[in-house]
């Protein structure tokens, strides 16, 4: 990646050749409300955003009352990187294009935990030593599972200096992270844990339940909601049907740079590379490799906003929906994303005036992804988000787009 180079790709003047849809799924939007304008100016921000040449492929999903208002793609899911050549073959997206979640993986991760919390299988008060004994050492033994769903257990990075390929050996990272020390109390600060807290929670998955997280996961939502991925990598069969992940946008600097090599060990080039890894779809990365299309990501959170219950399956009781998005203290400026933050038990949440999920959105829970990943519903507009994308820019000429995208949504999808 060159210093000075924004990264972006070729975009053509006329979108509509690289704009995918399923036939007949789109409702009319006036059965929810809308009108056709408001959907289209929705459609715009991010054909928009697409426009800014950041990301090679785009999908994107919205549900309104339950029923699907957009679910398109834009752009090609291999094949049109800043340096792939003309010459390069070029393969579009789909709506149907399986992409890596990142990051909002973790809602996913920390929703597992709070099931064992409804079935009475774990106390998220309780010290995570009470069910990993190993772990209650240097320092650790008052970290409860609380903590660790809301960023505040101390260990937020994987301490000293590691290759990412440490990422690749599940055990690996456990048996690190069992003897890191604190780097601050146990509940007194929040700082944003990329993938430490991902293995620990997928730890007590083990431990309490005998099964792995993919097990459990596929068990508990992926095969009750019929979904054909969302899960923990991506199936052998599955692979060359995913969008692969480029390094997009200006080259990261200082404080950047550092948050990618402490928490994930490598510059922005490796992370991606390491994405594109078919050992990365192998594993299980609680905190960061969920595969699924828009409309799973939707789905899922369309059944959060519902209470835990979709398509007449439940998956969750109401009540813990209610606690897995409570906010978990009051915001802080988070000591890793240096940003302030709301978190719930699990959770990024929105915020008034202004928060992650655009204008307005005090209600909205959901979560971000590396990079610009965003995953969300928000109860006040009944509407339930997906927006995943291919380019992985840290920063960029596209965040005025993006930021742009996500007040029309808030603008256009009136607040009851």
């Amino acid at each position: 990646m060159k210093l000075f180079s924004t990264n972006t790709i070729a975009v053509p003047k006329d979108l509509s050749a690289l704009t995918q849809s399923i036939p007949g799924q789109e409702v009319d939007p006036q059965d929810v409300g809308l009108t056709a304008h408001q959907r289209d100016l929705v459609w715009a921000g991010v054909e928009n955003f697409y426009r800014t040449g950041i990301s090679p492929a785009v999908t994107f999903c919205m549900r309104k009352g339950g029923k699907i208002i957009l679910n398109r793609s834009l752009g090609h899911r291999r094949g049109n990187g800043p340096q792939d050549t003309p010459d390069t073959p070029k393969e579009l997206a789909h709506p149907d294009t399986p992409m890596c979640l990142f990051s909002a993986s973790k809602v996913v991760t920390a929703m597992l935990i709070h099931k064992l919390a409804e079935d009475h299988q774990i106390d998220l008060l309780a010290p995570v030593a009470h069910y990993l004994p190993a772990f209650g050492v240097n320092g650790k033994q008052h970290i409860t599972t609380a903590h660790v769903l809301s960023h505040r257990s101390g260990i937020p990075t994987i301490q000293g200096d590691f290759d990412t390929n440490l990422l690749f050996d599940t055990a690996a990272v456990g048996a690190v992270l069992f003897q890191a020390k604190p780097t601050s109390r146990s509940g007194h600060r929040a700082a944003y844990h990329a993938v430490t807290g991902g293995y620990i929670l997928g730890e007590l998955v083990r431990q309490i339940t005998g099964m792995d997280a993919r097990q459990y996961l596929q068990q508990l939502i992926t095969t009750p909601l019929g979904m054909k991925h969302f899960n923990y990598g991506l199936a052998p069969e599955y692979r060359g049907t995913e969008a692969v992940g480029y390094a997009t946008g200006l080259k990261p600097v200082l404080a950047v740079d550092w948050f990618l090599q402490h928490a994930l060990g490598g510059d922005l080039d490796t992370v991606v590379n390491l994405s594109n890894d078919t050992r990365f779809m192998d594993i299980i990365c609680p905190a960061g490799n969920v595969f699924a299309t828009a409309d799973e990501a939707c789905r899922f959170f369309e059944m959060l906003m519902r209470g835990g219950e979709l398509d007449g399956v439940r998956i969750f009781d109401p009540l813990t929906i209610k606690r897995a998005t409570l906010e978990a203290g009051k915001p802080q400026f988070d000591g890793t994303l240096l940003a302030p933050l709301r978190y719930s038990h699990g959770m990024m949440l929105g915020a008034n005036p202004v928060g992650l999920y655009g204008p307005m959105t005090g209600k909205a829970f959901g979560h971000l992804g590396f990079s610009n990943i965003f995953c969300w519903a928000d109860p006040e507009r009944d509407i339930s988000v997906s927006l995943l994308t291919s380019g992985k820019p840290v920063i960029g000429t596209h965040l005025p787009a993006l930021a742009m995208l996500l007040t029309t949504i808030s603008m256009q999808m009136k607040r009851h």
